[in-house]
């Protein structure tokens, strides 16, 4: 029994995203074991069936809507007014009501971040010098290995590599991605023409980093009985309110943060959370739930994100909710798909943005033409219009329009910015637009 079990967790640790090597037994393993979890998480709610979530192919018959005309937003929740009705009048009344709404999306969407989280100990796997672009840097790879000594059956350790220029003698900012390093010997994915984002990052004289989100919790639910929300149940079922994936995801940048702050090259008070699609989601949960990161530039994060889930416009909650993607959020967001609606739901993504409030953040989408519908840039632009009156009882700087602007319009004016560019599902024609915007408060 125990040798199964252990060959299961090596199971649910393998990633599906599209440069794993995975068998088709494997595949099709992941698949039966997500499906059988997502089962009980129904039953124990007293769910029998979900309504099924819109396609994000235009020609389907039940095709997501893109059409404006049909979308009526109700029930909008407004982050300055208390559960009970009284108004928030300033920033002290702020600091309360961030507390109704960490509970509220605590409960009803990313779960409850368990209080028994283990140590985790960083090493240096290696470090050497490089020649990233024009600039020498020293690059380290590390490995945060996490105290199992309660549960030694599950083995979990975070993946991160960094970079900060070899020639300086201050501290320096540092952006942190979730992301990925692809393998030796697999062919990358075309890029834009130009530097990388990490090469632009450094010119400006700022360090970079990447986590790879899925060494520490796979991106599934087959593995949500490892990593580290396996380990921490021991290797037992979700219960209701616990958290999902993206806290789960959150909690390992939190932990590298937790090293940069003892690296003397780093200046750990300007550290940069950033991440596209799923990652855009996660980014926006870590900068939410951990004030010391001291901005975000969020990519593409759509649905479960910076997009306004009462807007019934390219992905849905159905969509969330289903088996694909249950694992990123609280087994209890799940109900939003069967007997309750979005428009039951107590809270929304403008108020996730507040919550960020005052540290800046940068929004990013693509082009709906090559990205897609699916995404709803307008839906992330409204969420952080509702969300500028937070910022601006800070003294901040919300969006300078309330209308959604044409395609490449740079909204960088603020504490809050925004653009949609010309490109695909990537922040890629974004990157100089942010670090120009980032400058005024990383410095150059």
């Amino acid at each position: 029994m125990k040798k199964t079990f252990i060959l299961l967790v090596g199971l649910f640790l393998i990633s599906v995203e599209g440069h794993s090597q995975l068998s088709q037994a494997q595949r099709d393993s992941i698949n039966q074991l997500t499906q059988a979890d997502h089962r009980l998480m129904m039953d124990r709610l007293g769910l029998e069936s979900l309504r099924p979530g819109p396609s994000g192919n235009p020609q389907a018959p039940n095709a997501a809507n893109t059409d404006e005309s049909k979308v009526k937003l109700v029930n909008l929740p407004d982050p300055l007014v208390f559960e009970d009705g009284a108004p928030v009048k300033n920033v002290e009344d702020w600091k309360k009501r961030k507390q109704e709404l960490f509970e509220l999306f605590d409960r009803e969407m990313y779960g409850r971040t368990p209080q028994n989280l283990p140590e985790v100990n960083w090493e240096i796997v290696w470090e050497k010098d490089s020649l990233i672009g024009e600039t020498l840097t020293r690059y380290r790879k590390m490995k945060g290995l996490v105290d199992n000594s309660a549960f030694p059956e599950i083995s979990v350790s975070i993946d991160f590599e960094y970079g900060v220029p070899k020639n300086v003698d201050k501290s320096v900012p540092l952006v942190l991605e979730f992301g990925w390093i692809w393998p030796a010997g697999m062919q990358r994915p075309t890029s834009p023409p130009g530097p990388s984002w990490q090469e632009q990052v450094l010119a400006e004289g700022w360090g970079f980093g990447v986590i790879i989100p899925t060494s520490y919790q796979a991106d599934n639910g087959a593995g949500l009985r490892s990593g580290i929300i396996g380990l921490v149940n021991k290797g037992k079922p979700r219960k209701l309110e616990d958290w999902g994936t993206l806290k789960a995801w959150a909690w390992g940048a939190s932990r590298a943060l937790d090293f940069l702050a003892t690296d003397s090259k780093i200046n750990a008070q300007k550290v940069v959370i950033e991440g596209l699609s799923r990652y855009g989601k996660a980014a926006l949960v870590t900068l939410a739930y951990d004030d010391r990161f001291s901005m975000g530039l969020i990519g593409s994060s759509g649905a479960g994100g910076a997009k306004l889930l009462k807007r019934v416009f390219g992905e849905q909650i159905e969509n969330l909710a289903s088996s694909g993607e249950y694992h990123w959020f609280t087994p209890n967001f799940i109900r939003y798909a069967g007997p309750m609606t979005q428009d039951d739901l107590p809270i929304d993504a403008h108020e996730l943005i507040a919550l960020c409030a005052p540290r800046p953040m940068f929004i990013s989408v693509g082009s709906p033409t090559v990205e897609g519908q699916w995404i709803d840039g307008k839906g992330m632009f409204d969420a952080a219009v509702l969300a500028g009156p937070v910022y601006e009882l800070f003294g901040k700087k919300p969006l300078p329009v309330r209308e959604f602007p044409p395609l490449g319009t740079n909204l960088n004016s603020g504490d809050l910015a925004f653009r949609q560019h010309e490109g695909g599902h990537t922040v890629g024609p974004n990157w100089p637009f942010f670090i120009v915007w980032a400058e005024r408060y990383l410095g150059k």
